[in-house]
């Protein structure tokens, strides 16, 4: 529990902050009627040149936000397109090793073709050589024959 004595204290403390408060706004008035004052109508220029002033900056502090705005699309858009070049690059990719496959297949096929002449060439040998024997084991029977 506070004592009365800090209660009161503490309402004295908040009626002084309350009159401060009070001549601080009668200043402030005191201050708005003195740019009031003589020559009113310069200050209202003056006021109006200010806010045209500061309008002015806003315009151009947005037309720089949308450049920036811009040029951050420009390089989002470079960026995708980099993108596209890179998916482009990775297809032509692909397609060569896939031809590389079928080349090596190619390759593979042509050894095998190679392969098959080469036995057939071989069995025709075969034949020719046993023709032969033929031909010799004939030749003898008929000098056997004679």
């Amino acid at each position: 529990m506070k004592g009365k004595r800090e209660i009161k204290r503490g309402r004295e403390r908040e009626r002084e902050r309350e009159r401060e408060r009070e001549r601080e706004r009668e200043r402030e008035r005191e201050r708005e009627r003195e740019r009031e004052g003589g020559g009113g109508r310069e200050r209202a220029r003056e006021r109006e040149r200010e806010r045209e002033r500061e309008r002015e900056r806003e315009r151009k502090r947005e037309r720089k936000r949308e450049k920036e705005r811009e040029r951050e699309r420009e390089r989002e858009r470079e960026r995708e397109r980099e993108r596209e070049r890179e998916r482009k690059r990775e297809r032509e990719r692909v397609r060569e090793r896939e031809r590389e496959r079928e080349r090596e297949r190619e390759r593979e096929r042509e050894r095998e073709r190679e392969r098959e002449r080469e036995r057939e060439r071989e069995r025709v040998r075969e034949r020719e050589r046993e023709r032969e024997r033929d031909r010799e084991r004939e030749s003898d029977r008929e000098r056997e024959g004679r």
